[in-house]
């Protein structure tokens, strides 16, 4: 199965509406979309997901539609890095592990 862990650290602590709005849309998208697990956390600027997918496929056509893709586009608005990680898991790790390994080999995209 395919664990995709994400943060994304806003650019300023007002840019969480924004961030929000986004987000609740992402969700009703991803639980159609075939994502078999779902948390997050996050506190003032930095937030953090975990999604567990078994199939790859729906897990990219979700990535690459609907809300998730819209807020892509608005991405540059609201955050000033977001990081990637996908790795193969039969769960979603602990967040403390999750941290640590989106940290040393997630993809980074700053803004």
């Amino acid at each position: 199965m395919l664990v995709v862990i994400t943060s994304i650290e806003l650019r300023s602590p007002f840019k969480f509406f924004a961030l929000s709005h986004h987000a609740l849309q992402i969700i009703k998208q991803m639980k159609l979309s075939g994502s078999l697990a779902y948390k997050s956390t996050g506190f003032w600027t930095k937030h953090y997901t975990m999604s567990l997918w078994d199939m790859h496929e729906a897990m990219k056509e979700f990535s690459r539609t609907g809300a998730h893709l819209e807020a892509i586009k608005k991405s540059i608005e609201i955050a000033k890095e977001i990081r990637v990680l996908s790795i193969e898991a039969e769960g979603l790790p602990e967040w403390k592990t999750a941290k640590a390994r989106l940290f040393n080999e997630g993809k980074i995209l700053n803004f």
